[in-house]
């Protein structure tokens, strides 16, 4: 009794249970075995555990996705937040055989209403077409899950208030995935959103200070060290170049500097001085491409840092 009480998988007991013959709470769980059992005088106070962990075995991720029968976990960026049940379109039953003309023609009609059953009013083909736009900007631009989840949920607040009345749904959903960018302080310039979307960057900066004043977002300022690693990696920089960025940015916020500059030009003169440090192939052109501002705006920024911070660097 003592071997199978030490097995690796034995955890101790949090049930609250006394042994009948010592009167120990010193009590082990044996989850092969389904006993438990008393680690003073190995009595079996109890045989009856149930065992909730699955029936099946997986060694690894691909069997336990494959064997898994629970669906996936609830999201906000599915209109119906995952809720809803799905019917699949192969056609074939549980042994691959193909399905009779009738059986198709069955299942063809349990489709379609299954569809329209899941989105049967106004708010929900909205939030459908405004998921599938959200879903298409988060692929082009590949923004996290947790930037689109947090895009979805202003969305929706967004529609409660009735904020999507009048304006265009491709506007909204763009406005709310430039906030939930900067929520996550995972950033994105307005050009670039803009740039993906189908509308302009003056209808983006209106939708965006609509959500901000309406539905009171907490936006923090945007922080020129957050650009610096998605720069650096798009310019194919090392990670010492874009260090030295960084701590070029914050000799510039601790002087003062970077209050009232624009965070993205910021970021892109810091990598170009860094560059020029660490003798690295850089082009203000190069640069400007990357981060969307202009030559001239990295030249300004460039000669302000190196002139204040002190920085031995050739001054164009």
């Amino acid at each position: 009794m003592s071997t199978s009480a030490n097995k690796p998988n034995s955890n101790t007991n949090a049930t609250g249970l006394i042994c009948p013959e010592c009167g120990s709470k010193n009590l082990i769980v044996d989850k092969t075995r389904g006993e438990t059992i008393c680690r003073e005088c190995g009595t079996v106070v109890d045989d009856l555990l149930i065992d909730d962990a699955p029936e099946w075995r997986a060694y690894n991720s691909s069997e336990r996705e494959s064997r898994s029968r629970i669906g996936a976990p609830t999201t906000y960026t599915i209109h119906d937040k995952g809720l809803s049940t799905q019917i699949g379109s192969e056609d074939r039953d549980v042994f691959g055989q193909k399905l009779s003309a009738s059986a198709r023609n069955r299942f063809h009609r349990l489709r379609k209403w299954n569809a329209r059953s899941r989105i049967h009013s106004s708010s929900d083909r909205n939030l459908t077409k405004a998921m599938r736009e959200l879903d298409r900007l988060a692929s082009q631009m590949t923004l996290p899950k947790t930037v689109k989840e947090t895009a979805s949920i202003i969305y929706r607040k967004a529609l409660q208030a009735n904020l999507i009345r009048g304006r265009s749904i491709e506007e909204m959903i763009s406005a709310a995935t430039y906030a939930a960018a900067r929520q996550r302080h995972l950033p994105r310039t307005l050009d670039e959103i803009a740039s993906h979307s189908r509308i302009s960057k003056k209808d983006l900066g209106r939708a965006y200070r609509l959500l901000i004043t309406e539905l009171k977002l907490n936006i923090p300022l945007a922080d020129p060290i957050n650009y610096i690693v998605r720069f650096a990696s798009e310019l194919g920089l090392s990670g010492v170049v874009a260090a030295e960025a960084r701590d070029i940015v914050l000799r510039a916020k601790s002087q003062r500097l970077a209050m009232g500059k624009d965070p993205v030009s910021l970021a892109a003169a810091s990598i170009y001085i860094a560059g020029i440090l660490h003798s690295q192939q850089l082009t203000q052109q190069g640069i400007a491409d990357v981060a969307g501002v202009t030559e001239v705006t990295i030249r300004n920024r460039y000669k302000e840092l190196v002139k204040k911070l002190e920085i031995t660097a050739p001054l164009y």
